[in-house]
């Protein structure tokens, strides 16, 4: 009756939610066989789907995996589907995401593009960007992410949420991901305008964890040109290497990375005092002044891509 009828699903679930047995039980009685082909039961058949994915790392749940996952994009890209249907499934894609198993299943299916979608709609941005996180880590994840147009545009206005403290933190990590040993990656969001004073703002605003990842971020970006990214510790620039037959003297080189770094710190204090001048409500107090210098310190022009 699990197909066609909303009441016995209610009972499903009310069975489900007590025991990992009735799980069990469920999972072999041939439940995830019986995806509903009608609207009627659509809004109960996510949630019980989402107490039976905590077993999806069992052979009898990794058997249905595609059908399930096309069952949940079809809910997610219906735009008659409640809010709480669409939450459900964007929760059971997370439980499934996190089996390395079903990275390829998930990927093959454009749950990406989707989860994208999502993850710039505040309301369901932190049950998307998790799963994104989860995929970004494995290499078709990160080259499928790669290849999407919109996912450094989505990402870098998450960043500006800050009323989403947790969404900040987790865009930062997946733009950590796919710039790290990736110059072309790094290149592709340094033309991004709004990165850099996305990431100053974070940096002066965010959360601890995220002000640490926008300065990390801020190190990689600086000359992606001529960084080269080691296993643990971002791009390294080999300065004060001058190339044969540049023309110019260690001497003048030198000054002009001095004329540079000044540049440089004009443009982030400048920076600086709009984001701390729109945090105070147009005032800029002692403390607020304080967090800029040691931002401006902490941040100069040797790890600022720019």
């Amino acid at each position: 009756m699990a197909d066609s009828d909303h009441f016995a699903v209610k009972a499903l679930i009310q069975l489900a939610n007590h025991t990992f047995l009735n799980k069990t039980l469920m999972l072999e009685g041939g439940i995830l066989t019986k995806l509903p082909k009608k609207d009627s039961s659509s809004h109960e058949f996510p949630e019980l789907l989402l107490s039976l994915s905590c077993l999806a790392n069992t052979q009898l749940f990794l058997a249905s995996t595609e059908p399930i996952i096309s069952y949940l994009l079809i809910i997610l890209n219906n735009p008659e589907s409640n809010s709480k249907s669409k939450t459900c499934c964007l929760a059971t894609i997370f439980n499934i995401s996190t089996i390395l198993e079903n990275t390829e299943t998930l990927i093959s299916n454009s749950v990406i593009p989707t989860l994208l979608k999502f993850s710039i709609i505040k309301e369901f941005s932190e049950k998307a960007l998790p799963t994104l996180a989860n995929l970004a880590v494995t290499s078709k994840g990160k080259q499928a992410l790669e290849t999407n147009s919109k996912f450094s545009e989505i990402l870098i206005e998450i960043l500006t949420w800050e009323e989403k403290p947790k969404c900040q933190e987790l865009s930062a990590y997946i733009i950590m991901i796919i710039a790290h040993q990736s110059w072309a990656q790094r290149e592709r969001l340094t033309k991004a305008s709004i990165i850099v004073p996305a990431l100053l703002g974070l940096a002066l605003l965010g959360s601890p964890l995220a002000q640490n990842r926008a300065l990390k971020l801020l190190q990689w970006l600086k000359d992606e040109r001529r960084a080269s990214v080691t296993a643990h510790s971002g791009p390294q620039v080999g300065d004060g290497i001058v190339e044969v037959g540049s023309g110019f003297s260690e001497k003048e080189i030198e000054k002009g990375k001095r004329v540079m770094r000044s540049l440089v710190k004009q443009s982030l204090y400048k920076n600086m005092e709009i984001i701390t001048r729109r945090a105070n409500g147009g005032e800029c107090s002692s403390s607020s002044s304080s967090i800029r210098r040691t931002l401006v310190s902490s941040i100069s022009s040797k790890s600022l891509p720019f």
